[in-house]
């Protein structure tokens, strides 16, 4: 049994960590019923005179307001408080609240404890402050928990109360160039698809990074450079520090194509350091280059996403040569009723060819999403092949049905299976099986409304061969919902 003062100290520090986290959450809510009750939300939806809020919420501009013909939301008041006629120097304040509720039946095939449902919720505060056209600070706290898991929460589940983001902003405009921004601070990143760098939606606790950024825009040429430290997942209230067993660095180019209509490319380098990185053949110090391009378009009818990357470096004492081609592509009958869009996405992502030597060949995702392939999240962007057709039917403007079957195989037999935090699941030298399993899934959104999301997912995974053979086979049932309000 726990000593009485252990159980004390623990009560105290649960004590400590509530006080900090609560208060924000019950303000939140609060916000959130008190959201709900006004029916112009809805109706400024309808019309089109609000945009909808951004994935990253650092990447909003809500200086249209200082037009009071604009102002058709009910948070348009807190969404832009200016300080000065010109309206330039002003404050924005938003925020968000997910409720989330999950359920596996025999997760990790088996291996896992069964039968398990729980609870997650996140909440989001963040304040704006622009002082004037040159200088802007932008802050975010997160509150991330879990409840109900068994085995404890997972590494992505629970952060109590921490500084997600907190940035500094120095722009320069240059005369008919363009502008040049540094960004100082801790900041979400994403780019491109997010295969390769993303802020993480999927888990409760979204990803940032510590460091350095330039930002170059002019049209619809954009070009970063960044040179960062992931931040850190720890579990209680402001301990979040910057990773210093890692760095990300790198240049990301978005270009467009005047020869294909809407068309874009993307060309990027991006380095990565990890001082203990795993993989089936061992762990070992790992420093990783990556290059590669995306041709993308993403206006109906026809949208397409085409990458390829090839990886070099070093892990231990071997070298690293490991690459992937990746692609999804859809067209929208536009004529039809419920507007069905057809889409085919195939990935291929290399694995190790012999666990005996020492180079590596198992591609590395860096920081991928954490719904890579689905919000199950049982398997990850490494050693894979993927063959994926799908069907949406947007059956209103408000309400989408997502139906799509997901096949997989090891792209390596020599090599294992690993999750989406690029950790091993399984090795592959239990099996000389390919074929991994498959998993159709159906996605159900409804967006009541610009601030109100409802989402519910059923999948089932049918495992196959190397499942079977490398482990606890069994199927695996996945029921997630969650309701998620923006302001």
């Amino acid at each position: 049994m726990m000593k009485l003062d252990d159980a004390m100290v623990t009560s105290q520090r649960d004590c400590n960590a509530l006080s900090g986290f609560c208060s924000i959450q019950v303000w939140l809510i609060g916000m959130l019923i008190v959201g709900m009750t006004f029916p112009v939300a809805a109706l400024s939806a309808e019309t089109g005179s609000s945009p909808a809020y951004q994935l990253n919420r650092a990447d909003e501009d809500y200086r249209y307001l200082h037009n009071p013909v604009r102002r058709s939301d009910p948070w348009d008041s807190l969404k832009y408080v200016p300080f000065n006629q010109a309206g330039s120097w002003y404050l924005s304040i938003g925020g968000e609240a997910r409720e989330r509720y999950e359920y596996f039946n025999r997760p990790n095939w088996g291996k896992a404890p069964q039968d398990n449902g729980y609870f997650l919720q996140r909440y989001f505060l963040h304040a704006d402050l622009h002082l004037g056209e040159h200088a802007r600070i932008f802050s975010q706290l997160q509150s991330s928990l879990e409840d109900g898991r068994r085995g404890g929460p997972r590494a992505s589940d629970k952060d109590e109360l921490d500084l997600h983001q907190a940035f500094l902003d120095v722009k320069l405009d240059l005369p008919a160039a363009g502008a040049v921004t540094l960004r100082s601070g801790r900041q979400e990143l994403a780019y491109g698809s997010q295969r390769l760098i993303s802020v993480r939606e999927g888990p409760n606790v979204r990803q940032s990074f510590d460091g350095f950024r330039l930002m170059y825009r002019s049209g619809d040429v954009l070009i970063d450079g960044f040179v960062t430290k992931p931040a850190q997942t720890l579990r209680h209230v402001f301990d979040d520090g910057p990773d210093n067993t890692e760095a990300l660095w790198g240049t990301y180019a978005v270009l467009p194509l005047p020869g294909l209509v809407n068309g874009k490319l993307d060309l990027y380098y991006l380095g990565l350091y990890r001082n203990k990185a795993a993989f089936d053949q061992g762990a070992a110090r790992e420093t990783r280059h990556s290059v590669g391009a995306r041709l993308w378009r993403s206006v109906a009818p026809l949208d397409y996403n085409f990458e390829a990357l090839y990886q070099w470096g070093s892990f231990g004492n071997g070298e690293i040569r490991a690459w992937t081609v990746a692609s999804d592509s859809g067209y929208t009958f536009e004529g039809l009723p419920f507007r069905p869009r057809i889409g085919l996405r195939a990935d291929i992502a290399s694995g190790d060819e012999d666990p005996a030597s020492h180079d590596l060949q198992t591609f590395n995702p860096l920081f991928p999403k954490g719904a890579y392939f689905s919000e199950a999240g049982l398997i990850g962007p490494a050693n894979f092949i993927d063959l994926n057709p799908c069907l949406d039917l947007h059956l209103s403007s408000r309400h989408t049905v997502i139906f799509d079957w997901d096949f997989f195989w090891r792209e390596s037999t020599h090599d294992g299976l690993y999750n989406n935090a690029v950790a091993l699941v399984r090795s592959g030298k239990a099996s000389t099986a390919r074929y991994i399993g498959s998993m159709p899934q159906l996605q159900l959104i409804w967006d009541m409304d610009r601030h109100l999301t409802i989402t519910t997912i059923y999948g089932h995974f049918f495992a196959g061969r190397f499942i079977k053979e490398s482990g606890p086979g069994e199927d695996v049932d996945y029921l997630t919902t969650w309701l998620a309000y923006k302001f």
